[in-house]
């Protein structure tokens, strides 16, 4: 379906703000600064989002969000299994990681930290972003075997490790925390679908 010309400017402005979360953090990203990377006309953002900065900010989550969750998507689709596509995934976002010169990490990780306690909306966006990837990364989970309250424990502790690992790969500017998780990860899912195998 054609974007109108109206919604590329509203979701060039989202990109931009994304992109600036990422390298700026949320409070260091003001709306001029927006305008000028999205080369969008003066008064856009209060046209296309009336609460500003906050409605931006949740509209960026959102993409991230939904990037991500393709991400997961894409390495479930090639992967043979949930290890397989949890490490496919992870090795995914470490190349994104070490390409950017570790300037880019997990922006939802960003407006959580700066805005949680601050933004009732914005944390619920963030949250709402987490959920979004553990559901489906729970699904896999439970293909392999896993009952669903299993599913759903390794699920989220296999988020937060990761959203863990990028913030220290960045400190670190190296790849190797992100490796190491991938690692772990791969090993903890077989070892709990051999568990959960041994119980049926």
């Amino acid at each position: 379906m054609t974007m109108s010309k109206g919604d590329l400017t509203r979701a060039r402005l989202a990109e931009s703000m994304l992109e600036l979360i990422q390298t700026s953090g949320y409070s260091g990203t003001g709306l001029n600064a927006v305008i000028d990377h999205a080369a969008a006309p003066k008064g856009s953002i209060y046209f296309h989002f009336p609460d500003g900065k906050e409605g931006l900010g949740v509209a960026a989550v959102d993409l991230a969000a939904a990037q991500f969750g393709t991400l997961i998507a894409e390495a479930a689709d090639s992967a043979g299994g949930a290890a397989q596509a949890a490490r496919a995934a992870i090795e995914a976002l470490t190349s994104i990681v070490s390409r950017s010169d570790y300037r880019l990490g997990c922006p939802v990780s960003v407006v959580t930290l700066e805005m949680g306690a601050e933004s009732e909306r914005l944390r619920h966006a963030c949250a709402s972003a987490f959920e979004s990837w553990i559901v489906p990364t729970a699904a896999l989970l439970e293909a392999d075997g896993i009952d669903a309250e299993g599913a759903r424990s390794l699920a989220t502790v296999i988020v937060a490790t990761i959203e863990g690992a990028v913030i220290v790969s960045r400190a670190m500017r190296s790849p190797q925390p992100l490796e190491s998780a991938a690692d772990v990860v791969a090993d903890l899912i077989e070892q709990r679908i051999r568990t959960a195998a041994v119980k049926r």
